[in-house]
């Protein structure tokens, strides 16, 4: 491995430890060269400016936590969709918590994307692989209609995820996520 992408490496680790561990506002170019170990100006150098480091980093933890969100449903074999989703939900509500600073660097990541293009690029990217990820972690076909399930699946997951930021109480976990599926299963077109 050469030693800039090791620095490189270096900072992206150091840029998640900041997000998961300080308030967005203290997550600053200063701090991520000083967990990282690396010289602050190699920020610029490898990534361009501190928010496009910030949201690789974001990305990188949220590409971990489905890693661990796949890796609880693969210790429970033979489970059919519907049960595959309510342990990804199960899961999630579980580690919450403590990704609570990755959600509040996604959101503000989110926020920064209309104006800035290489932030809403890389993000997009993001979105764009994790689809596919999601559709075959939850068999909803590996086809467009899949990607578009997974699609909505994920927006259902950062929506909660956004809501619970700003009162834990929003999150619906539980017998309350069966419950609320059922009533929407009532009312959505079925298709012929």
């Amino acid at each position: 491995m050469s030693p800039q992408r090791s620095n490189k490496s270096r900072l992206l680790e150091g840029g998640l430890r900041c997000i998961e561990r300080l308030p967005a506002e203290r997550v600053t170019a200063r701090a991520i060269a000083e967990e990282s170990g690396a010289n602050l100006a190699s920020i610029a150098y490898h990534f361009g400016s501190k928010d496009e480091l910030v949201t690789q980093a974001v990305i990188a933890g949220l590409d971990r936590w489905l890693a661990e969100i796949a890796g609880a449903l693969d210790e429970v074999e033979g489970l059919e969709p519907a049960a595959r989703l309510e342990r990804a939900f199960a899961v999630v509500d579980a580690t919450r918590e403590r990704h609570t600073g990755l959600a509040r660097s996604f959101l503000a990541a989110l926020a920064k994307a209309p104006h800035e293009p290489r932030v809403r690029a890389a993000l997009s990217e993001g979105f764009r692989r994790t689809r596919p990820r999601i559709a075959a972690l939850l068999d909803l076909g590996d086809d467009q209609v899949g990607e578009d399930a997974a699609g909505l699946l994920h927006s259902l997951f950062t929506g909660l995820l956004f809501q619970s930021l700003l009162d834990p109480k929003l999150g619906i976990e539980g017998e309350r996520m069966t419950s609320a599926q059922a009533r929407l299963r009532t009312i959505l077109p079925r298709s012929s």
